[in-house]
């Protein structure tokens, strides 16, 4: 499954446009590679996303092509969840 519809689909980022535009700004890895939009996901792949000043890593759990908003949080599980202090 590609990158951004995999973000969209688990209800991570809300829409698959602006799950495009931040991995092809380079935000997003995936086991320690940056990917892009199109880059393919698949079940145990570690996500390492950049929002600003927080980071959230993911381990992908399941590939559904479409989900109820109740089922989206078991496409994965997220390992961390981090913030950038601001000064």
């Amino acid at each position: 499954m590609r990158l951004d519809k995999f973000l969209k689909v688990s209800r991570i980022i809300k829409r698959r446009t602006v799950a495009k535009e931040i991995a092809d700004k380079g935000r997003i890895s995936i086991n320690g590679r940056v990917a892009k939009s199109s880059s393919d996901v698949a079940i145990g792949d570690t996500l390492v996303i950049g929002f600003g000043n927080k980071t959230l890593t993911v381990k992908v759990a399941a590939l559904n092509e479409l989900t109820k908003k109740e089922q989206a949080g078991e496409m994965y599980t997220v390992v961390d969840e981090s913030y950038k202090e601001s000064y």
